[in-house]
């Protein structure tokens, strides 16, 4: 007999944990975009999760809390190393996988479209800074 998992929707910051830190094993597993994280911006992943948790949990969960400017973030790295509209084809396709393997409903799906927007607006914006 096969096994099913079950899957469950986005339901609170637990969830969005796993979330991310399931993504982030794939980015960083990624050697396309991996360097981003580990030569660019040397993240420290301890200290960068609860960050993404807070972000997330704020757009689909409506808890508030993130005070960082995302853009800008982004525009900073993009001046130190060009992300490509390709890096951010890699970023969706993990982010949509690491969602389509745990979790399936309304907030997952919110995720999925909330993440595509994001790429959108920060592709035009590092466009428009590039110029």
């Amino acid at each position: 007999m096969i096994a099913f998992k079950e899957f469950k929707d986005i339901q609170n910051q637990k969830d969005l944990y796993l979330l991310v830190a399931e993504f982030y094993k794939k980015l960083l597993a990624d050697s396309r975009i991996n360097y981003i994280f580990t030569d660019v911006v040397k993240i420290k992943i301890e200290e960068h999760l609860p960050i993404l948790v807070v972000f997330w949990s704020q757009m689909i969960l409506g808890t508030g809390g993130y005070t960082n400017n995302l853009t800008d973030i982004h525009l900073k790295v993009d001046q130190l190393k060009h992300l490509s509209p390709a890096l951010f084809d890699i970023w969706l396709h993990h982010f949509f996988e690491t969602v389509d393997q745990n979790f399936y409903g309304k907030n997952a799906n919110e995720i999925k479209l909330q993440a595509k927007n994001l790429s959108i607006i920060l592709q035009i914006k590092i466009g428009r800074q590039n110029k």
